[in-house]
């Protein structure tokens, strides 16, 4: 099922932030629009998308989960960058 992903992507959402609930809504023509609700109000916060457009704007809202980097990643990073020859 196409939803999927995008509830998915809510879900996660949901995770990350508090305050308001978010939730997912799917109009006639397939496309996404992302729903919060803080008490008995629901206030549309996306025009509607496509799967891939909505996912990629959910996962950009709120506050974002930090990364954990191990010691080797970050070594291993230091040595990705190009030295300049004289």
């Amino acid at each position: 099922m196409r939803s999927t992903r995008a509830t998915a992507a809510v879900a996660r959402l949901n995770q990350r932030s508090e305050g308001p609930r978010y939730t997912v809504v799917i109009t006639s023509s397939g496309l996404f629009k992302l729903q919060a609700q803080a008490g008995d109000e629901a206030k549309q916060t996306s025009e509607a998308l496509s799967l891939d457009d909505f996912v990629r704007f959910v996962d950009a809202t709120g506050p974002q989960k930090i990364r954990r980097i191990t010691k080797n990643d970050a070594a291993f990073a230091k040595q990705l960058v190009r030295k300049e020859k004289p």
